[in-house]
């Protein structure tokens, strides 16, 4: 079986300069690290692999030191990383991003299943993976607790649902992403590192991909924009009601009349 894993690299702090022309962040020279939620999906990929004697595959798209989040995949036991690098995929919003994914998808070959982290900390849409998997024309699933069974030909999975737990099975290939604290993550083994060849991880930019639609690539091919980003108003001094439900109800009710809602 071979699984390909979506990773990122994001920003290690909160504290990150915003470009004010594009919208995007400003990363360079700001602390990184791999996104927590794909802790999860690589554990995930990894006890899949071991189960079947499979192979897991690890992707990512970013700047020239996004290749670091590839080489701690690899000290944690993927087999292979894939990074896909240029300034023309800078920018990109969800659609953007899953198109050039799905380019570095192809560019891996044949495939069972693709495991992502349910979102990023930086970006916090939740909809990069559905999307890829939507590119791809694949099933999937998003917000999965747990793999309960796989086979050559299926996986059954169960989901969140906002509160309700869901079963389903999926044909393969397929696509699925995972929720935090799904698993414990396995920690990056020193002897690994040492055995990691540089040939092990690949960087492809846009001239590997003679095919692709520039126009939906980076900043130019992202639908969205960032319009305006501001930081949320700190109100103070805000009423505080007391008393039993009956006399609320009357204190409410009166500012909403003072207010002339009602």
């Amino acid at each position: 079986m071979t699984i390909i894993t979506c990773v990122k690299q994001v920003p290690g702090t909160n504290k990150v300069a915003i470009d004010p022309v594009t919208g995007t962040l400003k990363r360079d020279g700001v602390a990184s690290k791999l996104n927590p939620y794909d802790l999860f999906a690589l554990e995930t990929a990894f006890v899949l692999a071991e189960q079947t004697n499979g192979k897991v595959k690890a992707l990512s798209m970013g700047p020239p030191q996004a290749k670091g989040v590839l080489e701690e995949s690899l000290w944690m036991g993927a087999d292979e990383g894939l990074l896909l690098s240029d300034r023309a995929f800078g920018g990109a919003d969800v659609a953007a991003t899953s198109y050039c994914l799905s380019l570095g998808v192809e560019k891996l070959g044949e495939y069972d299943i693709i495991i992502c982290g349910k979102q990023t900390t930086d970006g916090d849409t939740a909809q990069v993976g559905p999307e890829l998997a939507e590119r791809l024309g694949i099933e999937h699933a998003a917000n999965v607790l747990s793999v309960d069974k796989v086979d050559e030909n299926s996986i059954t999975v169960t989901l969140d649902l906002d509160g309700v737990q869901q079963t389903q099975k999926m044909s393969l290939p397929c696509l699925i992403t995972m929720e935090k604290d799904t698993n414990t993550p396995r920690l990056p083994s020193y002897l690994r590192r040492k055995a990691v060849c540089p040939e092990q991880i690949k960087i492809c930019s846009l001239k590997d991909f003679p095919n692709a639609d520039v126009s939906m690539l980076g900043i130019n091919g992202s639908p969205t924009r960032v319009e305006r980003i501001f930081s949320p108003e700190v109100r103070e001094g805000q009423p505080l009601l007391t008393g039993g439900a009956k006399e609320l109800s009357q204190k409410l009710y009166d500012i909403l009349c003072q207010e002339k809602f009602v």
